[in-house]
């Protein structure tokens, strides 16, 4: 998930189907330097990372953002921010309350 969003034509693409409206390839393409085949690899990318899903819709595909995976993965990185909160806090109550001779 962190390599899909490290690039930031994807982020550009997550920030705009993020507003809530799912968009077609040629929407998602309007206003950008890039071609319609450099955004659609920009958008299998987020789809196989979970965060963009497609469906058809006649003869185009339209996409959308599903917040679902970045919720995930936020909730392990608050866990993990945790745990390492309480480490520091054991490890600096350690070093405070030693006794140097």
């Amino acid at each position: 998930m962190f390599a899909a969003l490290g690039d930031e034509t994807r982020l550009l693409l997550v920030a705009r189907l993020a507003q809530g409206m799912p968009c077609s390839l040629s929407q998602l393409t309007e206003g950008s330097r890039l071609t319609r085949q450099a955004i659609a690899k920009h958008l299998r990318v987020l789809a196989e990372a979970g965060i963009v899903q497609s469906a058809r819709s006649g003869r185009e595909s339209l996409f959308k953002f599903d917040p679902k995976p970045l919720e995930k993965m936020k909730d392990q990185l608050d866990l993990w921010s945790e745990q390492w909160d309480q480490t520091l806090a054991r490890l600096k109550a350690f070093v405070e309350n030693e006794d140097p001779k």
